[in-house]
């Protein structure tokens, strides 16, 4: 969004098999996956004994939302680069640099 608001182009890199031309609103139909909240409230480290430990960084009450991925929308995105090429971030460019996919859509 940052980009966006000051004009700046974004540009996702991706590999071809990324794309599900299937889907039509990915933000809406691409389950996000939910990871354990302990991998960002606890790191591991050397005690002062030299031996690995794990810790908890923050405050026992604090609750942790550690998604595995986000979806951006595609009206934040200038276009993808890929294997073959870049093209713009609509389903018309993504297909005519992918014509692998056209069977999918």
């Amino acid at each position: 969004m940052a980009a966006k608001d000051n004009n700046i182009p974004f540009y996702v890199a991706l590999p071809s098999s990324t794309f599900d031309v299937s889907l039509r609103e990915g933000v809406r139909e691409i389950p996000i996956e939910q990871r354990s909240g302990d991998e960002v409230t606890h790191m591991e480290g050397l005690n002062k004994n030299g031996q690995l430990e794990t810790v908890q960084i923050v405050p026992g009450t604090s609750k942790a939302a550690n998604y595995g991925f986000d979806v951006t929308p595609s009206r934040l995105i200038t276009g993808f680069m890929t294997e073959k090429g870049m093209c713009a971030a609509n389903e018309q460019s993504i297909l005519y640099l992918h014509p692998d996919l056209v069977h999918a859509a």
